[in-house]
């Protein structure tokens, strides 16, 4: 009798664990919220904004088709796909649409209107006309008209056009993260967000100050496997949000390698094996313990899905450090992200 509960002690324990991994099934999102995701993506950013771009999803497969002013934009449009939850695959069809040629011939000048020619006098009669006196007349004096003072005062001066400066390539960016990344849970091409945490200067000068929000996205990320493998996070910075400017940036990719597993993992699964058969064991023997030992099988196994190490976590407040591959060119900012906000006063 002790045997049979046992048996059925171990059944229950299989059934809770099947039931915890039904539970972790997410729901898949329909085509037409994931569409629709995309373009209120594209409408946020400022060098997509009044594009035409046709967005279509099947299945997760999203493919852009319109034109964008040059290839950061096209790049730009489908990293941004890419990020927005349900998407698997992004078909970038996007054509980069050369600009206009000048037009070299100028409008010709009209020709000037011609001058009327004057009517032809009508010949006159001469007639002898007796000439008579006329009395000169004075006009009356008219009051001099005071004179006009005008105390409208004169417009402003239009504002500067505000300047502008290059950061150079090469220079350092160090960040601080938002949100967390890991390579067990994070995707390839999902955006993450983190702060300036130090400004961007200029022979000295500040150019864009610490805090400022920093947008990027996960270029490549690998698991460790449950019995080998490696785990690998490559991240790069895409672009730099300035109250309501955003300036697109190329840095070179921050790569972490995680540890090879061999060995420790082989000597869970055989001691969990070995669990199983005193658990059989106490079954009663013969088929308890052919039970036990299956149940232990899955019992080392279960433990090193749970435990399962070697994994890359970034946490959030982890600060890294990018360097620009190319320059940009951005308006100075001499105040903060927080500036201007009512700071709470310690009583």
């Amino acid at each position: 009798m002790k045997g049979r509960i046992r048996v059925a002690c171990c059944a229950a324990l299989f059934l809770l664990l099947f039931a915890g991994i039904a539970c972790n099934q997410t729901k898949v999102k329909p085509d037409a919220q994931v569409a629709g995701d995309i373009q209120n993506k594209f409408n946020q950013d400022s060098g997509l904004q009044g594009k035409q771009l046709n967005v279509q999803a099947a299945n997760g497969v999203v493919t852009l088709d319109g034109a964008v002013d040059n290839a950061t934009e096209r790049d730009a449009a489908g990293r941004l796909a890419a990020s927005v939850e349900g998407v698997k695959t992004v078909v970038n069809n996007l054509q980069v649409q050369a600009p206009p040629p000048p037009d070299q011939t100028a409008a010709a000048a009209p020709p000037p209107p011609e001058e009327p020619k004057p009517a032809p006098r009508a010949k006159r009669t001469h007639r002898h006309v007796a000439e008579q006196p006329v009395a000169e007349v004075t006009p009356p004096a008219q009051p001099t008209p005071p004179p006009v003072v005008n105390n409208t005062p004169p417009p402003p001066p239009p504002p500067p056009a505000p300047k502008r400066v290059t950061i150079p390539s090469g220079t350092t960016l160090a960040v601080r993260l938002v949100d967390a990344v890991d390579s067990e849970r994070s995707q390839a091409g999902q955006t993450f967000h983190a702060t300036l945490d130090s400004p961007l200067a200029i022979e000295g000068d500040t150019a864009i100050p610490a805090g400022y929000d920093v947008e990027g996205h996960v270029v490549d990320v690998r698991s460790a496997g449950k019995f080998a493998g490696q785990s690998l996070l490559v991240l790069q910075l895409d672009r730099i949000a300035v109250g309501d400017k955003y300036y697109n940036i190329q840095t070179d990719q921050y790569k972490r390698q995680g540890n090879s597993r061999g060995k420790n993992t082989a000597e869970k699964v055989g001691a969990g094996a070995a669990i199983g058969a005193i658990i059989g064991g106490l079954a009663g023997g013969g088929k308890g313990a052919a039970i036990g030992a299956a149940a232990g099988g899955g019992l080392g196994g279960g433990v090193q899905a749970a435990t399962r190490g070697q994994q890359i976590k970034l946490a959030s407040e982890t600060v890294l450090n990018f360097t620009l591959q190319n320059p940009v060119t951005v308006i100075p900012s001499t105040q903060g992200p927080n500036a201007g906000r009512p700071k709470l006063e310690n009583n």
